[in-house]
């Protein structure tokens, strides 16, 4: 690229000639070599195309949680875990492929992503940069968003160690973040005068499971059964109600009947035009010890409340599921995937236009792990900004 004829032409025409690539393209350029890298990030391009690129829907992986608490304990992590945890991998369905956006430009030891929305990232952070050196370090964690396509990034009030631990981080709207547990959730929106976070009980009866937000819409599952057999339903609630009567909603009907008793494990993701999908193992029994037969994907239309079955994983892939002890789920909208243990890749559900479910397999997948890969959707903007 040094010796290229393109470094004979202004910027300003590098610009306007790379500003008719697709926003996938853009990213695939940048992979070419250190001088397109530049050209292709810098303010005055990004400015460009801002407004003209639609987003780009990506799977993205969290690193792993043996490199997440051992690589900000001890300095000396390996280099591979290192690289790993300071990189965003996501995965493009279009072109079967996995980039890698860096996150260096992030001045912490540590950083952690979670969640995403409306193209911005939302990572856990610990310890500056600067504060590397000997002495005590805070035990506070800092939740930060960012555009990992622009570099941009902003720092939201700090947190204790404990909502990092045990809270669920929810992402609406930009700038709309909860952290839920089962005893309290806080709640934080950059459309308000005030910078810090409000905080208040949320009363659930158990500790939520995969909390999903959708619109202003919070829901989970809360296990209401024995210590001996789990009953799993479904509660909803909204960020107003929390704030002002810490009321749920158990959401039910006669004609579900026993919807929650045939799945194993049942975990929400947010689908397509706000309805739910719940996934988990379909029993061959209601006996207790059941073993599961396939892994199925339901569909729940929050108007109706009436729910559909949207995908059931092919036997000749779920047997590779059926001998792993457990298995992860991530994704949303019209996309499901699945991880486990000692699969060593990734089955992935893929709703089409027309409304019907396609499987595939991905393979290829980046960093150490034991096989339950965990991740989240993330829609790559370039002119979300933090």
């Amino acid at each position: 690229m040094d010796f290229s004829p393109l470094n004979r032409l202004p910027q300003d025409t590098l610009h306007q000639i790379f500003s008719h690539l697709t926003l996938r393209e853009i990213i695939v350029s940048k992979c070419v070599c250190k001088c397109l890298n530049s050209i292709l990030s810098s303010p005055a391009f990004l400015h460009l195309i801002s407004t003209q690129q639609p987003p780009l829907s990506l799977l993205a992986l969290r690193p792993s949680h043996r490199s997440h608490h051992s690589g900000h304990s001890h300095n000396n992590s390996n280099s591979n875990s290192s690289s790993t945890h300071c990189a965003l991998y996501v995965f493009d369905t279009m072109l079967n492929y996995w980039f890698r956006f860096p996150l260096s430009f992030l001045p912490f030891r540590s950083h952690f992503p979670i969640t995403s929305s409306h193209g911005l990232l939302y990572l856990w952070a610990e310890g500056p940069t600067n504060a590397l050196g000997p002495g005590p370090t805070s035990s506070n964690k800092t939740l930060i968003v960012c555009n990992p396509l622009t570099r941009q990034f902003k720092l939201l009030p700090q947190l204790g160690s404990a909502w990092c631990k045990h809270g669920s981080v929810l992402v609406g709207s930009p700038n709309q973040v909860m952290v839920l547990t089962e005893l309290a959730a806080i709640y934080f929106s950059g459309s308000t005068t005030s910078n810090n976070w409000l905080k208040f009980s949320s009363n659930l009866p158990s500790k939520p499971r995969s909390p999903i937000l959708i619109s202003d819409t919070i829901l989970a599952l809360c296990d209401v059964g024995s210590p001996w057999r789990s009953q799993w339903k479904l509660f909803s609630s909204t960020v107003k109600d929390l704030q002002f009567s810490q009321q749920w909603v158990r959401l039910e009907k006669h004609e579900w009947g026993d919807i929650f008793d045939i799945l194993k494990r049942p975990r929400l993701l947010g689908g397509k035009n706000d309805k739910v999908l719940m996934i988990g193992g379909l029993k061959s029994s209601y006996s207790l010890h059941s073993s599961c037969s396939t892994i199925l994907i339901l569909r729940l239309d929050l108007e109706s409340l009436e729910w559909e079955e949207a995908g059931r994983m092919p036997p000749e892939m779920f047997r590779y599921f059926q001998d792993s002890s457990k298995f992860k789920v991530f994704g949303g909208g019209s996309r499901v995937c699945f991880s486990g243990k000692r699969v060593g890749r990734l089955a992935l559900w893929v709703e089409n236009e027309c409304g019907k479910g396609e499987w595939q397999w991905i393979g290829g997948v980046p960093g150490n792990s034991d096989g339950l890969y965990r991740g989240f959707v993330f829609e790559a903007r370039l002119n979300a900004v933090p």
